[in-house]
């Protein structure tokens, strides 16, 4: 079922019910036990633009420095581990969007928590998910951040985008979810979330 949302149903459809306790994992296989991840988490930063209905919702993404040792070049959300200093994984979210785009907390409107995803590299992920109100002023961190782009809401949450590719891993063939878009790529638990994402809203239509 494709959705097409616009950002009073997105409210409405994250007061109407709480997230699933089950989470998708994007790839096959045997889970990691909680206990033994890192705390991180993400905004998934839907930006509603002037536009009327779902045609002005669109979510933003950053591709990750080449520089980097871990994911590098790899779509992502804004986020990262949680600090002793954050009370919680909607602060986690936001201080990281801050350091790594540049997005201003007061622009974000905190809708809800989708479930942990726990990733094959160690760890367990709180995905929050908010509205983000233009105008922006968005700057990448260059240590972290090679650039920003968005994407429509809607073709994110179109199941015939939700694809699922494969690929050899330590000797073994792993499969995961995958949404290219206009030439990128985006894939693993960065897809996987956003299937998530598409589950919730359908179950609390």
């Amino acid at each position: 079922m494709k959705l097409a949302l616009t950002a009073a149903e997105l409210r409405r459809r994250f007061a109407a019910a709480a997230p699933a306790a089950e989470t998708l994992y994007g790839d096959e296989g045997t889970r990691p036990g909680r206990e033994t991840l890192t705390p991180a988490s993400v905004l998934i930063p839907i930006v509603a633009r002037e536009a009327a209905g779902s045609a002005g919702l669109t979510v933003i993404f950053t591709q990750r420095a080449a520089h980097l040792k871990d994911h590098s070049g790899q779509v992502s959300f804004p986020g990262g581990r949680v600090a002793a200093s954050d009370p919680s994984p909607e602060a986690t979210a936001l201080r990281e969007s801050r350091e790594e785009i540049g997005l201003d907390s007061a622009r974000v409107e905190i809708l809800g928590r989708l479930p942990e995803y726990h990733t094959r590299t160690g760890y367990r992920i709180t995905p929050v998910v908010g509205v983000v109100a233009p105008p922006l002023e968005l700057r990448a961190d260059a240590s972290e951040v090679e650039d920003i782009f968005e994407v429509p809401l809607a073709f994110l949450l179109d199941p015939a985008n939700h694809q699922r590719h494969s690929r050899e891993w330590q000797g073994e063939l792993r499969w995961f979810f995958a949404m290219p878009y206009e030439g990128r790529y985006i894939w693993g638990a960065t897809a996987g979330m956003l299937v998530n994402l598409y589950r919730h809203l359908a179950r609390s239509g």
